[in-house]
């Protein structure tokens, strides 16, 4: 099993959404965060006075899916994810060791 985590641009999370569930995949966990990468933030005016702001806001999906899925759920987060501008985002995958459905007690493949 993998966990991908991405951390997205908040206006592309029905897209990112929308795709995955073509794939088949049935439930992932959604955050609203804050960050920055290359970009460092950005500046903006807001009454004639010019501030930075350091942390975006972004949006982070957590989803765990069984490894024969991993390429195609990647694939699929990045293209909808993408706009072709700085910022669009990352994905990170991990191993995960086990899974358990709390209310069956079903583990791993079948607790997805």
């Amino acid at each position: 099993m993998k966990m991908v985590i991405a951390v997205i641009k908040p206006f592309k999370l029905d897209e990112v959404r929308e795709s995955l569930t073509t794939l088949g995949i049935q439930g992932l966990t959604v955050s609203e965060v804050k960050g920055f990468g290359r970009q460092k933030g950005q500046t903006e005016i807001y009454r004639g006075a010019e501030y930075s702001v350091s942390f975006l806001p972004k949006v982070k999906i957590e989803v765990v899916i069984s490894a024969d899925l991993l390429d195609q759920t990647v694939e699929a987060i990045q293209k909808a994810a993408n706009t072709g501008r700085i910022g669009d985002g990352k994905i990170f995958v991990m191993d995960i060791e086990r899974a358990v459905r709390i209310r069956t007690g079903e583990t791993d493949g079948d607790a997805l």
